[in-house]
């Protein structure tokens, strides 16, 4: 340790230093050696030594900073000043005490931080993604709860705070966030007869006489609730491996069970849970994680504590509309209004521009497209009969064949043009992944009906699977690959049909749904930050 006394003066600390004159004996024997200034005439040269300017020094106090000294100017203050510096800023926390820093996960393996103030929601984290990674739609993005030693999930709504649903975290836990689309978060308010099917409203929730269950679910819906939901589920008993059918009743007031068989009585009527302090999960791989009867499981568990599996309440449905009318029912229930807020929100969302290319939905709502007739000479009409409407889409699409045929037996195409594996560069192709992970895909996205992807089959060679979603379900389609002409073509109705590719492929589909139930709308996108 060494201090600066006076302009010339410095001070040793410690007797590790030794001096070649004869004054080494003094110089061991104390702790301190001054050395006076040296005079200008002295021939004797002594070399310098390092300066320990301590932290603690302010300017203007020690002898030192009187010292006469020009200062060195900064050759680079641009690289060197956090205040110019767009590196270091993005690197130093925000001035501001109420930033958190909160870490979000892609669908890959990466991940990303992002500083966010106290009480910010969802979908504000969600448009703060949406920007920092460069995704071209501003809508139908999540924040998913994952729970992966537990396989449970769960989507955050949108105005939930972010930072109040991680304090309810255990410290030792693997809970995450993924950043993810999700298609079907407002879906029952667009469709909400498929999710809510008639067998399962309750007859006490009919109060209007002479009005069908459509009629009373929108009316519901338009208010902030649902109907009333009744019906079997499988629920895990507490402690054990096995599991009991049980009749179950959903009311505003709770989740209640009946003792006995399917009676509404109030007297057989027991209160299994209060919807105002729960949170709802979706079990993945709940046959190997908790011996479930069918893999259409879900949970719910105490919103404040940290998530333990003897507070779990596990019940399983025997299919997935039936499992999604009760999670639905769930959301409506207990938050109400706010749902539909947020449904509007959602809605006023802008959409980007480059939103309208192939890889993010190039295709428009079905309802927005309307059957021309171009061949009079007055311009072009609307077809409104449907059955002259499906005509006109049959022959289109066989126009459609034989120009392709023609273009592709031109000479001047050859395979180098438009190479068979450009498929692999779209963000719908999954490669290898098995049928049940591609259901476990679009389910996570959301189960709305045009949801799609294509895979590797698995057991035939050189063939795809086209994988899309339709009420609720998971349909697959096998791809074919077959000759003609010496041209090799894909098809997916025994060869009417020819694609050259699956992009190709793909864009016919999103215009005409041919053997398809719907056209091919949203594409299953693996997101990554």
């Amino acid at each position: 340790m060494m201090e600066v006394e006076g302009p010339w003066a410095e001070v040793f600390d410690g007797s590790e230093r030794k001096e070649a004159s004869s004054g080494e004996e003094a110089l061991l024997g104390s702790s301190t050696l001054t050395l006076a200034p040296l005079a200008d005439d002295s021939p004797s040269i002594r070399r310098s030594q390092p300066i320990l300017i301590t932290s603690n020094r302010t300017k203007g106090s020690g002898s030192f900073s009187s010292c006469s000294v020009p200062a060195i100017p900064n050759p680079f203050p641009e690289l060197c000043s956090p205040a110019k510096s767009p590196v270091l800023l993005s690197s130093l926390p925000p001035q501001s005490s109420e930033k958190h820093l909160i870490k979000v996960n892609g669908e890959d393996s990466h991940s990303r931080s992002v500083w966010v103030s106290r009480r910010a929601t969802a979908r504000e984290v969600c448009h703060m993604l949406v920007q920092t990674a460069h995704c071209s739609d501003q809508e139908n993005w999540a924040l998913l709860e994952h729970h992966p030693a537990l396989g449970l999930e769960r989507c955050l709504e949108d105005h939930e705070v972010v930072l109040d649903v991680q304090a309810t975290w255990s410290l030792k836990g693997d809970t995450r966030l993924v950043f993810c689309k999700n298609y079907a978060k407002y879906e029952f308010f667009r469709k909400p007869v498929l999710f809510f099917p008639e067998c399962m409203i309750s007859d006490s929730a009919d109060v209007s006489k002479g009005m069908t269950s459509s009629e009373l679910i929108q009316n519901l819906l338009r208010s902030g609730t649902c109907p009333e939901i009744q019906g079997f589920l499988h629920l895990k008993e507490p402690s054990r491996k096995s599991w009991k059918k049980v009749y179950f009743f959903l009311r505003r007031s709770g989740l209640y069970s009946s003792t006995k068989g399917s009676s509404k009585e109030p007297r057989h009527l027991q209160c299994v849970a209060d919807l105002e302090d729960l949170n709802l999960y979706t079990v993945v791989n709940s046959r190997k994680l908790y011996g479930a009867p069918t893999d259409f499981t879900f949970c719910i568990k105490p919103s404040r504590n940290p998530i333990r599996v003897q507070d779990l309440k596990l019940l399983c449905a025997e299919n997935e509309q039936t499992r999604t009318c009760w999670t639905s029912a769930f959301r409506l229930f207990k938050y109400g209004k706010q749902l539909q807020y947020n449904y509007q929100l959602s809605k006023s969302t802008p959409r980007s521009l480059e939103g309208s290319n192939l890889s993010d939905g190039k295709c428009k709502s079905e309802a927005s497209l309307v059957a021309m007739d171009f061949s009079g000479k007055a311009g072009g009409r609307v077809i409104k009969n449907p059955m002259e409407a499906q005509c006109a889409e049959r022959e289109e699409g066989q126009a459609w064949r034989r120009r392709e045929a023609l273009r592709c037996s031109l000479p001047n195409l050859n395979s180098a043009a438009r190479p068979s594996s450009i498929h692999k560069t779209q963000p719908w192709f999954h490669g290898g992944v098995s049928r049940k992970e591609a259901e476990r895909l679009i389910e996570k996205q959301g189960l709305v009906d045009g949801m799609f992807l294509i895979r590797d089959s698995q057991q035939h060679e050189q063939c795809f699977v086209l994988s899309m979603c339709f009420q609720l379900k998971t349909k697959h389609y096998l791809v074919i690959p077959c000759e003609k002409g010496g041209r090799k073509y894909f098809t997916i109705d025994d060869g009417d049909t020819l694609f050259i590719d699956l992009l190709q492929l793909v864009e016919f589909h999103q215009i005409n749904k041919g053997i398809l139930p719907v056209c091919l709308k949203h594409p299953c996108v693996c997101v990554a930050l």
